[in-house]
């Protein structure tokens, strides 16, 4: 049983939530880059949430089906398609054997999930699916995919649930989630973050307007991190720093006083200091943002980020208990 790749479009790789634990030894994390979709499209699925998906970035990626399969697609509106049929995402839907997936174009966001029932036979890296592109490393012979890639699933065989949405081309089952963010994607995003190690060494003026103005995506921004573009930060205290340890959401500041987001494939430690860190809740936003959109960021504190990151983990809890209800 297989997937094969018809058009690579924009980008497209294998990714799932990343290679957890081998930072200290200069191992790149990667994974998704909006982990909460991915974990959504899992779980629509009843795979295990942290199973690989396949990231499509923006438009022009196409997929064949060797046989019936269910599907679920998360994360931003890249318009696809089966057969011509507009697809509903946030929802499993059975694919049927020779048919095409297409990702037509962005409506919203930048990066679609899609998840196959049990998951894709890749093999792991470090305990990771996850594509590395800088170190050709996991995914599919460690590069994005390429046209008549040729991608093997796991066992599909499961019991079929109820279908009472069909029409010719596919079906789709009676549960599904509706997450809110992903209706209100503009081209203005809200970020907290809280302080980071070297906060203080920024002027005065330049904290307060660090939250005040906007600060737009640049068109150099990857997965490695957002370039930002806009008011220019100053500092105080005038010296280098010894290269530290960053994670993912680090926002260092460049000596030419803009902002860098560092994101999921970013490396182990930096050498610029750190006005603040993106709170994890926050985080899976960076992956429907596009060159151009603004960011507006808003400090909090260390125990305002915890409540954020429980109230998204309950989120996720309850569309786990939505799913179970409905099937």
């Amino acid at each position: 049983m297989s997937i094969t790749c018809l058009k690579a479009g924009t980008l497209a790789t294998i990714q799932d939530i990343g290679r957890i634990g081998y930072q200290n030894i200069g191992v790149i994390v990667s994974g998704a880059m909006d982990s909460f979709a991915l974990k959504i499209a899992n779980r629509l699925l009843g795979n295990h949430q942290h199973e690989a998906c396949i990231e499509v970035t923006m438009r022009g990626t196409a997929f064949h089906f060797s046989e019936d399969t269910y599907i679920a697609i998360t994360g931003g509106d890249l318009t696809p398609t089966i057969q011509g049929m507009d697809v509903p995402q946030w929802r499993p839907v059975l694919v049927r054997a020779n048919q095409t997936l297409r990702f037509k174009g962005a409506k919203k966001g930048l990066r679609s999930y899609l998840a196959v029932q049990h998951g894709f036979l890749i093999e792991e890296k470090l305990g990771s699916k996850s594509t590395y592109l800088r170190a050709n490393m996991g995914g599919l012979n460690g590069r994005a995919l390429q046209e008549q890639d040729e991608i093997q699933l796991m066992n599909t065989n499961w019991d079929t649930p109820v279908l009472p949405i069909e029409n010719e081309h596919f079906s789709t089952v009676s549960w599904h989630v509706r997450p809110d963010f992903y209706k209100k994607v503009r081209k203005r995003h809200r970020i907290r973050f809280v302080e980071g190690n070297e906060y203080q060494w920024f002027t005065t003026a330049t904290q307060q307007n660090f939250e005040r103005v906007h600060f737009d995506v640049a068109m150099s921004s990857d997965r490695m991190g957002y370039r930002l573009k806009g008011f220019k930060l100053q500092k105080d205290v005038q010296q280098e720093m010894v290269s530290e340890a960053v994670t993912n959401g680090t926002i260092q500041v460049a000596n030419d006083g803009q902002p860098i987001i560092l994101l999921a494939d970013r490396q182990t430690t930096g050498g610029y200091p750190r006005i603040g860190q993106v709170i994890s809740a926050d985080l899976h936003r960076f992956g429907q943002m596009k060159p151009g959109d603004q960011i507006r960021f808003e400090r909090v504190t260390l125990d305002e980020a915890y409540e954020a990151l429980y109230d998204l983990e309950q989120q996720l809890n309850h569309i786990e208990v939505s799913i179970q209800l409905k099937k």
